[in-house]
């Protein structure tokens, strides 16, 4: 007899938040288990920062690289590990996504530019433009012209890779979503963000506090699709 397992989703996550973030609202794996409410079973959470080996492809349905309060430009040891698993995983058509860090590592890992954005710190429950392109996306053909999504970041994908279609923008950051294969794309925004979670990762006085999203959230749909596209993935196992 044979018997199919799932493969747990690897939950890469980068660094950890200050103390006092963390003391309220835990960790960024956390963020992402609360948010696809996955059971134990299903995830497995890494972390490179610590010295942990990346998943082998095999041993994974797919991947999400978190956040960070880290600079991809400061080429962090760990950084630069995670960045050549990124290069061999997309060969390997692991699915992939990447969240604000993970994404600016993912675009940095497969040949585009990163660094401080000219427009400064971009934060705060904005607008979101979607390109002409994510009308043709495997995963996100359904998205309006126009969604609103949580963002906090210092640093941006100035030049995306030369074969990534870009599938949406702001007005501060020209690469919101980045879509560089059937299998891996990236985020600039936090889709597994909540006004909550935003609200603790923001000093007193900045954020208008009283925002939320209306209607459909949309950021928290391209996550909820992403984890559905890889449940499917299998092992059979026994004979």
């Amino acid at each position: 007899m044979t018997a199919s397992t799932a493969l747990p989703l690897a939950l890469i996550q980068l660094e950890v938040p200050p103390a006092h973030v963390a003391a309220k609202i835990g960790e960024q794996s956390q963020w992402f288990i609360e948010a696809l409410a996955l059971q134990p079973d299903e995830y497995v959470i890494v972390r490179p920062d610590l010295g942990e080996s990346l998943p082998e492809f095999g041993s994974v349905s797919g991947a999400i690289l978190s956040g960070s309060w880290a600079m991809v430009t400061d080429h962090a040891e760990w950084s630069e590990r995670t960045a050549a698993w990124v290069r061999a995983a997309v060969d390997a058509k692991l699915p992939l996504l990447g969240v604000c860090y993970g994404h600016q590592l993912m675009a940095y890992a497969l040949g585009g530019k990163v660094d401080d954005n000219p427009h400064g710190w971009e934060r705060g429950l904005l607008p979101l433009v979607s390109a002409p392109a994510i009308q043709q996306d495997p995963l996100l053909a359904a998205f309006p012209a126009q969604f609103s999504a949580w963002l906090s970041h210092r640093q941006s994908v100035l030049v995306p890779p030369s074969n990534a279609t870009v599938l949406a923008a702001s007005a501060s950051d020209g690469c919101q979503i980045l879509r560089y294969s059937p299998q891996a794309l990236s985020v600039q925004f936090h889709p597994e963000f909540d006004r909550r979670i935003m609200i603790a990762c923001t000093p007193p006085g900045i954020l208008d506090e009283s925002q939320d999203v209306q209607g459909k959230d949309w950021a928290r749909a391209l996550i909820e699709a992403f984890w559905q596209q890889t449940r499917p993935v299998s092992a059979a196992q026994g004979a």
